[in-house]
């Protein structure tokens, strides 16, 4: 895919805060000492008066964004995943989540595609932790398209939102005029019958690739794009798993309480189906370049397509 349009999701973050800003005039962001990293410093560079700088102390942050909702403001918190949703989770649970409060998280640099930052900063447990979390909405959106469409829809959505970005770039694979983002509903991106694979953010694109190889081998996989992993769309994850029989999910994201419990939260209940979850397997990142950690961490296209294989036999 050398020759497909990359971005990172971090980077349409902040340039759809800076489209946004002036028809939301509502809309503030507030950052941890981050704004270059996170990219809301476009905004910063457009509405000044509405971006805050909180400093490196993410809980006061978001204290102070849960005040500025209360007087209705739609407020953006941005920081690291890590820090975000991490260091951060007592003050999200009790001063967002508690109170249901109108207040966004725009977490960035989530996953090992952190790279050499290391297994300190690569966040593979924040989808787990937001999801526990009462009302709260999860999003992770797979590209520059979805990461702008998921900003749009959480600031016109009434609640607390976690978005999650990434680091490096990824492929643009939703610049399609039918494309349609809505939170809660699924996309199916390539229908089959042998097997589904469910995928959300930067795994998106690999289950694509993914698929035009099993496609090669006689195998005919459904590939169903989740960017909102809570609420999840089970009408779409269970019509898919009866008709293929089979299920796999993939995310940049430890395999414990994020994409794959989701689905397998619904399937047991609903309609109980082999499952194959591929994701980081209960252990944490390490430094090293972001695409040979994707290939190590078998979440590129070639990994994603020999697991499916050998589960599809």
């Amino acid at each position: 895919m050398a020759d497909v349009k990359k971005i990172a999701t971090r980077e349409s973050y902040g340039n759809a805060l800076a489209e946004c800003g002036a028809e939301f005039p509502n809309l503030v962001v507030l950052d941890a000492d981050l704004a270059g990293a996170t990219k809301t410093g476009v905004f910063k560079k457009a509405f000044p008066e509405r971006h805050i700088d909180c400093g490196i102390a993410e809980c006061n942050m978001t204290g102070i964004a849960a005040g500025l909702a209360t007087c209705g403001k739609v407020p953006f918190i941005s920081s690291f995943a890590m820090f975000a949703a991490g260091r951060n989770f007592e003050q999200v649970r009790n001063s967002i989540g508690y109170p249901h409060l109108n207040v966004k998280i725009g977490a960035t640099h989530a996953g090992i595609t952190v790279g050499e930052d290391g297994a300190t900063h690569q966040c593979n447990e924040d989808v787990a932790l937001m999801r526990t979390i009462p009302g709260m909405t999860v999003i992770v959106p797979s590209d520059d398209v979805e990461a702008k469409a998921a900003v749009r829809a959480a600031i016109e959505f009434e609640g607390p939102v976690y978005l999650r970005f990434g680091r490096a770039a990824v492929p643009v694979i939703n610049d399609k005029p039918e494309y349609k983002f809505e939170i809660g509903k699924g996309v199916l991106l390539r229908e089959g019958s042998d097997v589904t694979i469910i995928a959300s953010g930067i795994t998106v694109s690999s289950a694509l690739e993914a698929a035009e190889m099993l496609a090669a081998d006689g195998i005919q996989a459904e590939v169903i794009n989740i960017h909102t992993i809570k609420p999840l769309d089970e009408e779409l994850v269970l019509a898919s798993a009866k008709k293929t029989g089979k299920v796999v999910t993939a995310e940049e994201h430890t395999v414990i309480g994020g994409l794959g419990s989701a689905v397998c939260d619904c399937l047991s209940e609903k309609h109980p189906t082999p499952v194959l979850r591929i994701g980081v397997q209960d252990r944490f990142g390490e430094s090293g370049p972001a695409a040979a950690l994707v290939e190590k961490y078998g979440l590129d296209g070639k990994g994603i397509y020999a697991k499916v294989k050998d589960f599809v036999k």
